[in-house]
């Protein structure tokens, strides 16, 4: 490997605890004066690689690489060196640097950046960095004992490169699909998108609050900031932990839940105490119902006996015994169905199992989960697993003739599941006639185009990294976790990187460059993939429309499709130790303008994240990751009807009016609990034939047009008024409804499932279609990767339980959806979600904008 790899390798050797000659060298020296210069130099000009000692000229070639983990940094670096144009995307949010050090404006044009003289000005206590997003794996799914300031390093090197160019919160497949890839001009693309779907354990009550999986867990820590203590991020965790599994990420999950839990205890209290000193105690915990007044109690009188024992300590001039209270507590349990020599985490990395259990983590072999034991609340208690013998268990696959086993029961109130995931192959669902699969992993090419089978070593003899050739010669390539070769860590995704470069080489070399010329894609990727708040307009007392011009993420919009908006952390609001960055918002597109670029988000301010919108300012940067789920279908010549409550509305605009373009009728009823809820009037009524105005509150609304009417009422009621002809004559009658979509809150919408079944059910024919639009919780949104929005489903007719991912497929079979279960899920952080609601409140009071805002 050339020297320059090897010291890329060396500062992501993110699993050795002890130094190693390669990483001593490297922190030598960066530690010199310059000694970041030095290393940069180095990484372009290597006098011991004698095939390329210098970078290459550019050769007008252009490669999107799809993902910045380790193999898609990796391969930029080499691509770069041979001369070709990069431009590399991520679905994550990457945080912007300063220009002066990384010479890329806000605009993302080329500007003048300073030397770095000591490169420890520029590094970061880990415990207060900012999530950059750049890195992949290697910034969310890592234990921070290893210093991710080495990720600020390596960005570094790419983004003062002028033949490279790097964009968050881009999905392919979404955004940017193969084909329009090409259409731009690229010459190649390479997949480098990391790992995908997590394997979901099936075990009874495997998705009630305290169950999550593992990347879930890591990335609402690493990426949304819920471990820092400026972040208005929520991510509950309560004690006794058991994280399932026995890989590394196992290993960093259980860690990382130690050292999480006193620091977000201690957040809890110190945020209660402020707000109950100013408004007082009682209407602090107004809203709290039972089961979140018991998480509450429980972090406050954990996180007092942390105060406690730090004072303590201070006082004896020791350090405080936070082990001791945690154990006490029930600390952290590590799970395995093997024992612990066969554990991944042991045969790759005994050292880590080793620090793990010094921090006070126990190893419990032989366990395999059962059923998670739940409370009063329908949370989490225990989770009941099975020990096998020690014969059992051997291997991969229990034994045959394995018995029954010993029935174990740990107390749990949280559980992290961290069983292993599959490969990212969601592209090969998403556009089938280009990528095919071989097995969990895609079909390799040779180079002439015919099938190939890799070799499942990190050193195969020939590198099989094609996957797709197109017809004039351009061809897309796979990396990383993605291929069979090199998946597993990031040092084999790193050389796996550094052995399939020569092949895109190659495969370049093969025909002329596409136009247009790097410099002219560059510019059109800039203003195309970075996104800008145009306009922020408040609808309502509760509701905001945010337009956002993005002109790739607009015009890839597909009614139904959703996207992840958020602001970044280098331009949010700081009040009082706080910084107001957003978590992720799913918002569906209401309206789009393809010419301008421009898309429509509403928003329902709920007192979280979502009440930050009203402080983006024109011109602001911002990530519109997407669109991504799945388009709604719209087909022609049927009878639909829409099924709109409260914000909801907002996702119908644009299916409605699907609907109608392909000549089918629309009958929409649009729900409201008061008269100032209503919005986009004129837009409801593009959207449909026939409107039916429902709201809670009297004397309600008064029809626009002869074909529309007016309740006052539930959904529920509004639909039953109608069929029974209580509304008057009806142009569209219920049993001529096709197709049912609704859109809304859980509770309306498992209400219409129900009424469906009972008081409805003879208003509609059997063999009508009944669709809901989920609304799980969600964090990536980029399809299948942490798991958050996991959704189960019941098949009445065969009794059979399934899990789906919702931001995969967002519109589910209402009569499958288990709605107990998706209430329950969206309430799993309801002690922490509505305690940062009273200090968001807050924080905006002390801005000064709550008050502007009612001024106005």
């Amino acid at each position: 490997a050339e020297a320059d790899d090897e010291h890329l390798v060396a500062g992501c050797r993110l699993r050795q605890r002890t130094p190693q000659i390669e990483t001593r060298t490297l922190k030598d020296v960066l530690g010199l004066p310059w000694g970041f210069e030095v290393y940069s130099l180095l990484t372009r000009w290597n006098p011991l690689d004698l095939t390329r000692p210098l970078p290459k000229p550019q050769s007008g070639y252009k490669v999107l690489i799809v993902g910045l983990g380790p193999a898609g940094f990796t391969l930029a670096h080499h691509l770069i060196n041979d001369g070709h144009f990069v431009a590399a995307i991520d679905g994550l949010k990457i945080e912007p640097l300063p220009p002066e050090i990384c010479g890329v404006a806000a605009d993302g044009s080329c500007c003048a950046f300073e030397p770095i003289r000591d490169v420890a000005a520029e590094y970061e206590p880990l415990n207060e960095r900012r999530m950059a997003g750049f890195g992949g794996v290697a910034e969310y799914g890592i234990t921070v004992r290893w210093d991710k300031n080495f990720l600020k390093a390596v960005r570094l090197l790419l983004e003062r490169r002028a033949q490279f160019a790097m964009y968050g919160g881009v999905r392919f497949g979404g955004t940017l699909t193969i084909d329009s890839a090409f259409a731009l001009g690229f010459d190649h693309i390479a997949m480098c998108a990391g790992a995908g779907r997590p394997t979901v354990i099936p075990m009874k009550n495997g998705l009630v609050p305290g169950v999550r999986q593992a990347s879930d867990f890591l990335m609402a820590l690493q990426l949304t900031g819920a471990a820092k203590t400026d972040s208005i991020a929520n991510l509950t965790v309560r004690l006794p932990v058991v994280v399932i599994g026995g890989g590394l990420t196992a290993i960093d999950t259980a860690t990382e839940a130690l050292a999480y839990y006193p620091l977000q205890v201690e957040k809890f209290l110190s945020r209660y105490e402020t707000l109950a000193a100013e408004r007082g105690a009682e209407a602090v915990r107004a809203d709290w119902n039972p089961a979140e007044r018991e998480v509450a109690e429980e972090f406050i009188a954990h996180a007092r006996a942390i105060r406690a024992e730090r004072e303590a300590a201070a006082r004896e001039d020791r350090p405080p015994r936070l082990a001791q209270l945690i154990d006490g507590w029930g600390g952290v349990t590590i799970a395995y169905r093997r024992r612990l020599t066969d554990a991944p985490s042991y045969t790759l990395n005994h050292e880590e199992v080793a620090k793990a259990m010094e921090e006070g983590i126990r190893f419990a072999e032989r366990l395999t989960p059962v059923e998670v034991e739940v409370d009063v609340f329908e949370q989490a208690a225990a989770l009941k697993l099975v020990r096998h013998a020690a014969p059992e268990v051997g291997g991969h696959q229990p034994a045959a003739e394995q018995g029954p086993g010993e029935q174990v029961v740990l107390p749990a109130r949280t559980i992290l599941v961290a069983a292993g995931t599959q490969p990212n192959t969601v592209l090969a669902r998403e556009d089938p006639d280009r990528v095919k699969l071989d097995g969990r992993y895609f079909q390799a090419l040779d180079e002439e185009g015919n099938p190939a089978t890799p070799e499942r070593v990190a050193k195969p003899a020939e590198a099989r990294v094609l996957m797709s050739l197109m017809e004039d010669g351009r061809a897309v390539s796979f990396f990383g976790d993605l291929h069979p070769s090199f998946a597993g860590n990031v040092v084999k995704a790193m050389g796996g990187a550094t052995r399939g470069y020569p092949v895109v080489s190659r495969m370049l070399a093969k025909r002329a460059p596409a136009a247009p010329e790097p410099a002219a894609l560059k510019a059109r990727l800039d203003d195309e993939l970075r996104a800008r708040v145009h306009a922020v307009e408040r609808l309502t007392p509760k509701i905001v429309e945010v337009v956002v011009k993005a002109p790739m993420a607009a015009r890839a919009f597909q009614p139904g499709q959703f996207y992840r908006l958020q602001n970044y952390e280098a331009h949010a609001q700081k009040i009082d130790g706080t910084t107001l960055a957003m978590e992720g918002l799913a918002l569906t597109g209401a309206w789009i303008d393809r010419d301008e670029g421009l898309l429509s988000t509403i928003v329902l301010e709920m007192g979280g994240s979502s009440d930050l919108c009203t402080l983006l300012q024109p011109g602001e940067p911002v990530i519109l990751m997407g669109p991504t789920g799945t388009p709604t279908e719209t087909p022609s010549g049927e009878t639909v009807l829409l099924v709109g409550g409260g914000l909801g509305n907002a996702v119908l605009f644009s299916i409605g009016a699907a609907f109608r373009a392909q000549g089918s009728r629309v009958l929409y009823f649009a729900g409201y609990k008061t008269i100032e809820d209503r919005y986009k009037i004129a837009d409801i009524e593009r959207a449909a034939d026939s409107v039916v105005w429902c709201c809670d509150e009297a004397p309600g609304f008064q029809p626009g047009r002869p074909t529309d009417f007016a309740f006052v009422g539930n959904i529920v009621q509004a639909i039953e008024a109608y069929g029974s002809g209580a509304l008057g004559p009806a142009e569209i009658p219920l049993n001529e409804v096709d197709r049912i979509i609704a859109i809304g809150s859980d509770g309306m919408m498992a209400a219409v499932a129900e009424a469906r079944r009972a008081r409805l059910k003879h208003y509609f024919r059997p063999d009508h279609r009944a669709i809901a639009s989920i609304n799980s919780p969600m964090q990536c949104m980029m399809k299948e990767i942490c798991a958050q929005c996991l959704q189960r489903h019941y098949d009445p007719a065969s009794g059979t339980e399934t899990v789906v991912f919702s931001c995969f497929n967002q519109d589910q079979d209402l009569d499958r959806v288990d709605f107990r279960t998706l209430r329950r899920r969206l309430s799993q952080n309801g002690a922490q979600e509505k305690l940062t609601k009273l200090w968001i409140d807050r924080c905006l009071r002390r801005l000064g904008w709550r008050e502007a805002a009612a001024a106005e």
